[in-house]
């Protein structure tokens, strides 16, 4: 029992600290999905990006809020001569 704690424990942390870091920066539900899916399908018109793994969170540092895009890209395809 005591092991599970220990792993859940770090977990529910750091999402209670996300929920407070979205609260302070007064969201609207719903903000960050529909910011996410535009700044896909506004990157995605330039560069193939892997959709499924786009992470979009706001960090708090300090009094200091960022907006923190992972955006992997999808390897080139080669072309057959």
């Amino acid at each position: 029992m005591f092991r599970s704690r220990r792993k859940s424990a770090p977990k529910a942390k750091e999402r209670l600290k996300l929920v407070l870091i979205h609260d302070r920066a007064k969201l609207p539900p719903g903000v960050m999905a529909d910011l996410k899916d535009e700044l896909i399908e506004v990157i995605s018109r330039h560069i193939e990006v892997n959709k499924d793994a786009v992470s979009i969170e706001i960090a708090q540092e300090g009094r200091e809020q960022r907006l923190i895009a992972d955006i992997p890209l999808q390897p080139p395809r080669h072309r057959r001569r």
